[in-house]
């Protein structure tokens, strides 16, 4: 039997479909979290009240009338797929706004029953509703839940298995049917006196709360966005020089790099192992994964926080605050939201840009959603940050900071370009500030964690096989002493030269370049393979074997050219879905690449003069590919005018 569930945006609904179903889908307190539907089985212990229900977790959606794509999804599987009950979740704070689509889904014929969510919220407050009163008026049943908590779950559950075993659907209240705007106004209508009439309020909402007062500094149009840097600074330090820092250490030097590697080493030579073979399994397949996994307990801690700094309301503010400046280079709030989704992996925050109806709004975020540093960045970040600035905690936020200041240049370059102008709005209802949930934010560490292994476990370990063997044979398929006679330095070889402006030379990173494109982590892992093998330091070790390849300048031209050009591919595919026509991505792929070279590029050649007060390597070709890039620009901005020009002829 199938179970779905339906509510508007920010309700509760994947909070509660986690809760009854055992599932760890990510969670946040602001629209658009939900931008596909999502299925899984009941969990164990509400089997025995429910044994046959499939739960389905719909979009959020104001309206049976879609808007938005993901209200249309909600739209065609609750009349399409006939759902043998539906549990409308409906947020107990916001009856007013939720109560409209709770009066359509009873209209379709459908065992209803309402989960009135949030209910500890509503307590705190010293509100009341009166249940009874309202499953009366509505015909409808009604369970008053916490979906955080588990409280009145198991009570929803044994309602909903009841309907839906008995298929017995309410009778809905009728309005007016002449004309849907009428019907809608009757609807509205309607709503507001059962709100009136069944809810009790015994706060003043006129009155200026503590929440408010927070806000009036957290969300100030000129301190919004300092507190914002300060925190993420602050979070960033903590997770990469603190705590997280610290545990990645250990599992760097001491598991990875003697634990594993030496009881490895002791098993294979033990069982007679070929010492080829055991050199792949110990220096290609542990060696290159265990650099990446190394760097797990960073992640681990960085998630951590940004769960907390999430649940406590504060993200949603962070939205409010941007969107000041996102007006300005064509995009709005909205846009925030996958940037920050993003944060954790690029697919899911450029899956999240569906929500925004404006389709160049929408293509904007898409392209720029992916210059936010990922979990599949950090371990980049994290090993940079530690060989090169191991006293400095100003590098990974920097990262953090620089993202967004070169979306804000990056937006303005593409308005310019494409003639975009913004016409959506945004709106967003303000979560209140709580203690963060442990829970939540354990859960979504937890997530993150599995994610990464699996990761380091599949593709990365893969790649790792593919560049160890390539390193360890020449194109005649004979083992190489040298290195630089190999398959991957002749690979790496024919790319070099168009790092040469950039800084870099060497076919080490050319390679570490190609492998990253693949998935980010690889670079770390490629690192571990190429350098390991000639020395016996710690890839991690302040002033290690990566300074063979990088000075300081060099190293963070490196680094942000690994943040800003395109991501794995798997981010690809997702933006080529949500973009739908091939033409796009392609334009996007080059942004991302021109943006990520450029700004190496700047860093290096000006880093160097000031830093070393000389000329970097690559100098004169540097000057060519600005002189190049910037009449490029100039000629697409112009061309935009025209056509600008033309258009507004048109429309005279």
């Amino acid at each position: 039997m199938k179970i779905a569930l339906a509510g508007n945006p920010n309700s509760g609904k994947t909070t509660l479909f986690n809760a009854i179903t055992g599932k760890t889908e990510y969670v946040g307190n602001w629209p658009g979290v939900t931008v596909e539907k999502k299925e899984a089985n009941l969990n164990r212990k509400f089997e025995k009240i429910f044994s046959k229900g499939r739960v389905v977790d719909l979009p959020g959606a104001y309206s049976i009338a879609p808007f938005t794509g993901e209200e249309a999804i909600t739209r065609d599987f609750v009349l399409g797929e006939s759902p043998d009950v539906i549990i409308n979740i409906v947020d107990a704070n916001s009856l007013e706004r939720s109560l409209f689509f709770t009066t359509q889904l009873l209209e379709l014929g459908i065992p209803v029953v309402i989960a009135l969510n949030k209910q500890d919220i509503v307590r705190r407050h010293g509100n009341k509703t009166d249940i009874e009163g309202l499953a009366k008026t509505l015909k409808c049943k009604i369970v008053e839940t916490i979906a955080n908590d588990g409280e009145g779950l198991k009570e929803l559950i044994k309602v909903a298995a009841n309907l839906a075993e008995s298929n017995n659907s309410q009778k809905a209240p009728e309005f007016n049917n002449k004309g849907t705007e009428n019907e809608n106004k009757a609807r509205q209508q309607f709503v507001k006196d059962v709100v009136d009439k069944h809810f009790i309020k015994k706060r003043d909402t006129s009155k200026v709360t503590t929440s408010d007062k927070a806000d009036r500094i957290v969300a100030n149009a000129f301190w919004g966005l300092p507190i914002f840097a300060i925190i993420m600074w602050a979070v960033y330090a903590f997770s990469i020089q603190g705590l997280g820092g610290f545990l990645s250490e250990y599992f760097n030097e001491v598991i990875f790099g003697e634990i594993v590697p030496d009881a490895a080493n002791g098993f294979l030579e033990a069982v007679g192992v070929h010492p080829l073979l055991q050199a792949l399994i110990v220096d290609g397949a542990i060696g290159g994964v265990g650099a990446v996994i190394g760097f797990l307990p960073l992640i681990m801690v960085l998630f951590f926080c940004l769960g907390l700094l999430e649940d406590s309301g504060y993200m949603a503010r962070v939205a409010v605050v941007m969107d000041r400046y996102f007006k300005k280079i064509g995009l709005s709030g909205k846009s925030i939201i996958p940037m920050i989704v993003g944060s954790g992996c690029s697919i899911p925050g450029v899956m999240a840009t569906r929500t925004i109806e404006d389709e160049n709004e929408k293509r904007m975020t898409t392209i720029l959603t992916p210059f936010v540093p990922c979990g599949a960045k950090l371990p980049i970040i994290a090993l940079f940050a530690a060989v090169f600035f191991p006293a400095s905690t100003w590098v990974a936020p920097s990262m953090y900071i620089l993202a967004f200041i070169m979306i804000a240049i990056g937006g303005l370059i593409l308005k310019k370009i494409f003639v975009w102008e913004n016409t959506s709005s945004f709106i967003i209802e303000l979560p209140e500030y709580k203690i963060p949930s442990l829970k939540h934010a354990l859960t979504q560490m937890i997530k993150q964690a599995k994610a990464f292994i699996i990761k380091a476990s599949t593709i990365i370990l893969v790649m790792n096989t593919l560049v160890w063997i390539m390193q360890t044979y020449s194109w005649s398929f004979q083992v190489v002493e040298d290195s630089g006679l190999s398959i991957l330095a002749s690979i790496g070889g024919f790319i070099a030269p168009l790092l040469i402006p950039l800084g870099f030379v060497g076919w080490q990173l050319a390679a570490a370049t190609i492998t990253g494109f693949i998935a980010k982590e690889n670079v770390v892992a490629t690192f571990a393979i190429i350098l390991i093998a000639s020395s016996e330091e710690a890839l991690h070790m302040p002033g290690g074997v990566l300074t063979q390849l990088f000075t300081p300048v060099t190293a963070y031209a490196f680094l942000v050219f690994n943040l800003f050009t395109p991501p794995c591919f798997a981010a690809i595919g997702a933006m080529n879905a949500e973009m739908s026509n091939r033409k796009w991505l392609g334009k996007a792929i080059l942004f991302q690449l021109s943006v990520g070279y450029i700004m190496a590029m700047i860093i290096t050649q000006i880093g160097t003069i000031v830093v070393y007060g000389e000329l970097s390597i690559g100098f004169v070709p540097a000057i060519f590919v600005s002189i190049l890039y910037i009449v490029l620009i100039t000629v697409l901005i112009k061309r935009a005018n025209r056509k600008k020009a033309q258009m507004r002829k048109v429309a005279q």
